[in-house]
């Protein structure tokens, strides 16, 4: 079977999130749950759908940056509207600066992207919302010399002639300074940081609790708002010395759960290694959902059949796309040299979606034809563990030797490195964790004996 090489090449690219809800995207669609533990997703729908759809929810999703989180999260989106739910979906990377996020940018993120999906439903006027946004953006404004905030409908941007789209505009307005210029979003932060319960509150009293009841007038089910890649906000030390993702997720995180609606966020895996982990599972009304790696071998070291077969249907699912995966299978020699090449492939990403893609993707660019050969993978595979033992001191390997022999990891700043920059793998087995090292880096001589 002839495959065109270029977009095979683009089918790849580890950076293109699945749109589960497109015709286009969901036949590349692969189902890891029955590898991975059970159905998370499954599980939180039912919790929303069946358990508490009139109570407000909040989960935290984490698992490895890149194993499929997005893509899970997409599926639950569209899972919930066939349901009759309004649900709000977005990446909060595009509202927020990650690395300086406070607790008030992320409500803000979320009462704009809320507004902003209610367009069309209107709300009686935000009083208490718009007298808190209007002295921020008189801040923005005495703050930036020359700079008068306009927008369609005014000055300010808020509810000048009532006009609906108005709170959308004036919260759009603060979030887009905010992240742009580290001094305003400093400014804005110490206006609105003092005023966080007040704002918290005009959000449930004057926007989410309204446009529930609006969108249940309507026949809708409830409100679910997905805050996806909060997973991704770098880890430095605040000012008063706080690492940032223990200031919003432990410190924070009670405010978090005080929203009146579903809300899921994605969580930082390191932070499941923290210290403060106990008392952060104190601070949400249930412990983080774990979106574990996909196993390619059990702990003994035996290849695990199952996740390995499904691994290989995500990558033939790439090349042929409209054949049923029993087809595709007789077709593997069309895109690789051989069945043990696509083994490997699958072996070295350790289960991990995106560095399987990422590794496939850079091999097509460096062999330029079909099939693809095992001697160019070995080289691809090679100056990826170079580049990835560079940085590596000699207390991390010694912790990466604990981990290889001992399957577990403790917490601990170095463990946490260790599983942010994706050296370390945690995978599940009968509902219980194992660890292990990143195949590339296993064969690594550090490692060896």
């Amino acid at each position: 079977m002839t495959i065109d090489l270029l977009k095979f090449f683009q089918r790849t690219n580890p950076s293109r999130t699945l749109r589960v809800n497109q015709l286009s995207d969901i036949k590349y669609y692969i189902d890891f749950s029955q590898v991975r533990g059970g159905d998370i997703i499954g599980k939180l729908k039912q919790k929303i759908t069946f358990f508490k759809p009139n109570e407000p929810t909040c989960t935290l999703l984490t698992g490895h940056i890149g194993c499929g989180k997005s893509t899970e999260l997409l599926r639950l989106q569209v899972e919930l509207e066939a349901l009759n739910f309004h649900v709000v979906y977005f990446e909060s990377s595009e509202d927020l600066e990650m690395t300086d996020v406070d607790i008030v940018d992320v409500l803000l993120a979320i009462a704009h992207r809320v507004s902003q999906s209610l367009e069309k439903i209107p709300l009686e006027e935000a009083s208490k919302l718009n007298q808190l946004l209007q002295g921020a953006l008189k801040v923005l404004n005495s703050e930036v010399t020359g700079l008068k905030v306009k927008t369609p409908i005014g000055d300010v941007g808020l509810s000048m002639n009532k006009d609906k789209f108005s709170l959308a505009l004036g919260i759009g307005e603060i979030i887009s300074q905010m992240k742009s210029d580290p001094i305003l979003r400093q400014k804005l932060n110490q206006y609105l940081s003092p005023q966080k319960t007040r704002l918290l509150e005009a959000i449930n009293r004057e926007l989410l609790e309204p446009a529930i009841a609006k969108l249940k007038q309507q026949g809708k089910k409830g409100l679910v708002v997905i805050v996806d890649n909060l997973d991704r906000i770098d880890n430095r030390i605040k000012p008063w010395g706080r690492p940032q993702q223990e200031y919003l997720f432990v410190d924070q995180g009670e405010l978090l759960t005080k929203l009146n609606c579903h809300l899921v966020f994605t969580m930082p895996f390191a932070l499941k290694f923290s210290n403060d982990y106990g008392t952060l599972t104190q601070r949400f009304p249930e412990d983080p959902k774990v979106l574990p790696m996909v196993p390619v071998q059990w702990s003994d070291g035996s290849v695990h059949q199952q996740g390995m077969a499904l691994m290989q249907q995500m990558v033939l699912a790439r090349a042929f796309p409209d054949l049923q995966p029993d087809e595709r299978l007789s077709q593997i020699t069309d895109i690789f040299d051989s069945v043990t090449t696509l083994e490997r492939l699958c072996s070295l990403s350790g289960g991990h979606v995106r560095d399987l893609l990422r590794l496939l993707n850079i091999w097509i660019q460096e062999e330029m034809k079909l099939p693809l050969s095992r001697s160019i993978l070995e080289q691809v595979v090679r100056a990826r563990k170079n580049e990835m033992t560079m940085p590596i001191s000699d207390e991390e390997w010694q912790l990466l030797r604990d981990v290889k022999h001992n399957k577990k990891v403790s917490n601990g700043q170095g463990y946490q490195k260790l599983i942010r920059s994706r050296f370390v793998f945690e995978y599940r087995d009968g509902g219980e964790s194992w660890f292990d090292v990143n195949p590339i880096l296993a064969e690594a001589r550090e490692l060896s004996g």
